[in-house]
């Protein structure tokens, strides 16, 4: 069969695209901007690609084109293909329809930290030798890929709250069905497709209302909107994921070894089952690794070998990536773009290098950012770093300078990627740790700093 898949180029619509590949099929796409590593995996696995939306590219016809959510009527390839009357559907729809049905799906769903843990989560089951298949909105160190089929039943999943398509605004995760869920947490988020906190939540209910009562939901002792949704009604037990060092009834619970995260103690029905010591670090990561765990645990990986994986586990691109070391300082990339995200983030730094300077970089670019959302709150997420640069998207017509005026460091605004470098370069001289944190491509700018600090080491 011949798929082609319009919008090929986002995190799940190229992961998506591998699986196809690997199935067997003839696998063709488009998007409107191709770039890595998106890109480079897609073109390693065969696929080729098309820039743009040139409804030629749909001549001949292919067997079934899978549309992206990122596409909606007016776009020249959507138009032909409703004229045309061809065959096609959406990109979780598919997965769902076609791959999923017969298997043991374990879905990672919430706000933050979904990425990670999912690469927890696969990484853990295939060091027990379980060889799961995965979709992840990122590419995990341990694997190098986003996705691949698996040799076994289980297959686990990245479960996005994101609306599937022009045609089915239900979110994406609705379709997968799973029979073990991680709900991570539940914050106000995509404020271009939800009103408000109570949307959300109807849709995370949709999705607790399709797991069997033979499954199994890991939710947070102490998240409150996560409550709500399940007090609307849940079929499935629940084992409840406690706090950080929290002296709780929960059924899972973290104790620090170190204050950095780097150790902690697995606590399962109040005795220690396990310990875990990794690169990893930050308490948002504890709790990734903690609800990582737990999931294995429902599917018969022990504890302990759980935490021997973690213990291996070489974290996400894009996720506090360390890009390389220049004259001692040190620059990370990090897809952080919601306040919260910002500030564990910067947190889980800090804690790790301690006074050392840390410098944040970042773009405030996913649409919630976008509208203004969440602006009162970015001042105060950066108050683990040293001194803040915000970078200001043309795209974006409120203004960032009432943000670094408000902030608890000392910040400045870039209106462009020039003025962006200058200032980068300049305050690189007096720090140690350079943290970039965009949800895109950031016009290639981790590149570009990393090209002008080794031509000024050099020189």
């Amino acid at each position: 069969m011949h798929i082609h898949i319009l919008g090929i180029c986002g995190t799940f619509m190229g992961s998506l695209a591998q699986l196809a590949k690997a199935a067997g099929h003839r696998v063709s796409g488009s998007d409107a901007n191709v770039y890595p590593p998106m890109s480079t995996q897609l073109e390693n696995a065969g696929i080729h690609l098309v820039e743009g939306f040139d409804p030629g590219q749909l001549e001949p016809a292919p067997d079934l084109v899978v549309v992206g959510n990122a596409l909606s009527r007016g776009n020249p390839c959507v138009e032909h293909l409703l004229n045309r009357g061809l065959p096609y559907t959406s990109g979780p729809q598919w997965l769902g329809d076609f791959y999923l049905r017969d298997k043991w799906v374990l879905a990672v769903a919430g706000t933050h930290g979904k990425t990670t843990t999912t690469s927890m989560l696969a990484w853990v089951l295939d060091h027990a030798g379980m060889a799961p298949g995965f979709l992840v909105g990122g590419v995990p160190a341990n694997f190098g890929v986003s996705a691949r089929l698996g040799d076994t039943p289980f297959f686990v999943v990245e479960a996005d709250e994101y609306d599937t398509a022009f045609f089915d605004k239900r979110s994406k995760f609705v379709h997968y069905h799973p029979r073990t869920l991680i709900l991570n947490n539940l914050e106000f988020d995509h404020a271009d497709i939800f009103p408000d906190l109570a949307a959300i939540q109807t849709q995370f209910h949709h999705l607790v209302r399709t797991v069997p009562s033979e499954g199994l939901i890991l939710a947070p002792g102490n998240d409150s909107n996560i409550r709500q949704v399940l007090e609307r009604g849940c079929w499935t037990p629940v084992q409840r994921l406690g706090q950080v060092n929290g002296q709780d009834g929960n059924d899972w619970r973290a104790e620090l070894q170190a204050s950095d995260g780097s150790r902690f103690g697995v606590i399962f029905d109040g005795q220690t089952a396990g310990q875990v010591r990794w690169q990893q670090n930050g308490l948002h990561n504890v709790a990734n690794g903690l609800a990582a765990i737990a999931a294995a645990h429902h599917v018969g990986v022990p504890v302990a070998l759980a935490c021997e994986a973690l213990n291996r586990f070489a974290g996400v691109k894009r996720r506090m990536e360390l890009l390389d070391s220049i004259d001692g300082v040190q620059i990370y990339d990090d897809f952080a773009h919601h306040p919260t995200a910002i500030a564990t983030t910067l947190d889980g730094l800090r804690k790790k290098v301690g006074g050392d300077r840390i410098l944040a970089v970042i773009e405030p670019r996913s649409n919630t950012m976008k509208l203004g959302i969440h602006k009162a709150q970015l001042a105060a997420a950066t108050a683990a770093a040293d001194r803040v640069i915000w970078f200001q998207p043309p795209d974006i017509n409120w203004s960032l300078t009432e943000v670094a005026r408000q902030g608890p460091v000392p910040a400045t605004v870039a209106s462009t990627m020039t003025e962006l470098m200058q200032m980068a370069l300049a305050a690189a001289e007096d720090c140690d740790h350079i943290l970039i944190m965009s949800n895109g491509g950031f016009q290639g700018f981790h590149l570009r700093l990393l090209e002008a600090l080794k031509e000024h080491s050099d020189a």
